[in-house]
This record gives C-alpha cells, structure tokens and sequence, in this order.
C-alpha cells in the first residue's frame, strides 16, 4: 500500500521539493553580494554579543543560545504551526528558509568574476577580487599561489553554503522540524566567522572564549556534513585518489573539518592544494589554511597534497565537481522518498 500521507515521507517529499524549488528560485532571482540577510545576521549576532556578553564563561553559552537555537527553534516552531494547516504553506517556508541560507549565488559572485578576470589575462583584478572576498593580502603571491587561495576558499565556501545547510536541513526536516536544521547550521558558521573576525580585530576586540566557543560547537555540528561532502566529491571525482588523499593529506590544514574537504576534492579532481609559498610571499596562514605543524610536514616533503599545480583550468573542474556532487546528493534523497512512498 502507498504510504505517501505518512509524517516521515511528508517531510521527506517536502525536503526534496524544498531543496530544489529554493536552488531554482536562487538560479533565477539570486541574491545580491550586499544583501540584507547578511546585514540581518550581522546586526542579530551584534546585539545578542552586546546584551548578553559580560566577558565571563557562561556569557558565551548564552550569546551562542540566542544567537543560534532561538533562531533556529523559531524557524521549527512557525513550520510546525503552519504545516498543521497547509502542507502547501510549509512547504512555502521551507523554501524561503532554505532560499536565505543556501545557495551558490551567497559566494559564487567572487568566483565567477575571479575566474573571468583569470580569462581575459586581467591577475590584478582577480587579486583585488580575492583580496577584497577573504581580507587577505595577496598582491604578491605567485600565480599558482593565488590559483590555489581561490580553489580552497570556494570549495569550503561550496560546503558551507550548499552541502552543510542541505544535509542539516534533511536530517531534521526528516524529524518533523522543518527548516531548523539549515538555520542551525547557517546561524552556527556565521556566528563562528563573525566573532573569529571580531577575534582578529584589534579595533573590536571580543570575548575570546566567546570565539573559541563558537568555532569548538562549529567544529562538531560541522563534523559529519564535512565528511559527507568529502565522500561526495570522492564518488563523483576520481575515488581511488579521492580517498587516497582523505587518508594522506587531510591533515595539512590546521581544521580537520577542512583539510577532510579540501584533500578529498584535490584527489578528486587532480589538483595541488595546501602547501606554501616563500616566506614573506603567502599571507598570515592563520587566517586561510595554517599548516598543522611539524606532524603535517611529515606526511608531504612539501606540505601540499599531489596533483598538478593548479592552473585556470582546475577552476572549471572545481565547478563541475560541486554541481555533479549536488546531483548526487538530490538523487539520492528523491530515492529514498521514492522508496518509502511506494514501501
């Protein structure tokens, strides 16, 4: 017998449906660089810093409650409520939620016109470009330098913005909670970003265990969505080297949430990512990728993954990896639907 009008198969009916009608209304009215949802969740994180900070431990567990779970609980709260009268209606929400916290379009604009800039031969551009999306100071860095800085950034981006939201969203969405999972997960990296940048701000200095919090909770929401993104780009990229470099090289980059990312999608698709330039060359690595010290030397003579060294074409790879892996992951949601409508 169908058991299409179940709790479970809704929710996972509306999390497909959700996912895909919100990355066709982004291809379609995508938001601005200058949006108002990111000034929206600067100005949140701001006032829940000032009102409920006082520079003492526990202050930072309740900023981190109330600039994450009341948001994310609010957001469980109104789909509960309106999925009680329509399926419709929540289904409506679900995409606007997911419309605001996922997307390519969030992080895209900088790579797009990086890589334009890298076409028609113009390198200043695409370094101010490069400078201006992560704070860094790359007006002197190697051509292959500035090629990898773009490669890591978007590929992390990628995860942040699309996988990460998308599987937070799926496995809570499967519970009943609707969009909760996605905003968690968006509230929860924009709140470790935000006060890492408030961190190194000598003008707005920040409860630094404020900032540890944030990027320790982070690190475990973070831990498995890193992982299936990696396990993504393995299946549809190059496997063997995909895992082969998973094994070897995640262990290059200060995080291991990143470095899982960032040495999968090398192998994949066959680039040289991690490593140095000359000293004095490469920006503060503290604020990109940091090596992880002498252990990290030790498993690359030259602290970088295998693989060609990066060149404009891997651009174009990096791009058809992430789509092909957004395929994957929708196709396999759509069967597992499919499977327990018709169960």
């Amino acid at each position: 017998p169908l058991r299409g009008t179940g709790p479970w198969v809704s929710s996972s009916a509306m999390s497909f449906f959700a996912v895909l009608f919100a990355l066709m209304l982004e291809q379609i009215k995508p938001l601005p660089r200058d949006n108002w949802v990111h000034d929206a969740l600067a100005s949140w994180t701001r006032w829940a810093g000032r009102n409920f900070d006082a520079g003492r431990p526990h202050h930072a567990r309740i900023v981190w409650v109330v600039t994450v779970l009341v948001p994310a609980g609010a957001a469980a709260l109104i789909h509960v409520l309106i999925s009680r009268y329509s399926f419709f209606l929540a289904l409506a929400f679900d995409v606007l939620a997911i419309y605001l916290t996922l997307g390519f379009r969030q992080f895209s604009h900088y790579f797009t016109d990086i890589r334009e800039a890298l076409e028609r031969g113009d390198e200043e551009h695409a370094r101010r470009l490069l400078a201006e999306w992560r704070h860094l100071d790359v007006s002197e860095l190697p051509r292959t330098e500035l090629l990898r800085h773009v490669i890591e950034h978007s590929l992390l981006a990628a995860h942040r913005h699309v996988f990460g939201v998308f599987f937070c969203y799926v496995v809570l969405a499967a519970l009943g909670l609707g969009p909760a999972g996605a905003v968690a997960y968006r509230m929860a990296e924009f709140a470790s970003r935000y006060w890492g940048f408030r961190h190194r701000t000598l003008e707005a200095p920040a409860n630094d265990g404020l900032y540890e919090l944030a990027v320790e909770i982070f690190g475990w929401i973070d831990h498995i969505p890193a992982r299936l993104t990696a396990f993504g780009f393995a299946v549809v990229g190059n496997f063997e080297e995909a895992v082969a470099g998973w094994r070897r090289d995640a262990g290059l980059w200060q995080y291991a949430n990143e470095g899982i990312i960032l040495a999968a999608a090398a192998g994949a698709v066959g680039v040289q990512l991690g490593g140095s330039a000359a000293p004095g060359v490469t920006p503060d690595r503290s604020k990109t990728f940091p090596a992880a010290g002498a252990e990290a030397s030790a498993v690359s003579a030259e602290g970088s993954t295998g693989g060609a060294p990066p060149q404009p074409g891997h651009l174009q790879s990096v791009v058809g990896l992430v789509w092909r892996s957004v395929v994957l992951w929708m196709l396999l949601v759509a069967l597992l639907t499919l499977a327990n409508v018709l169960g």
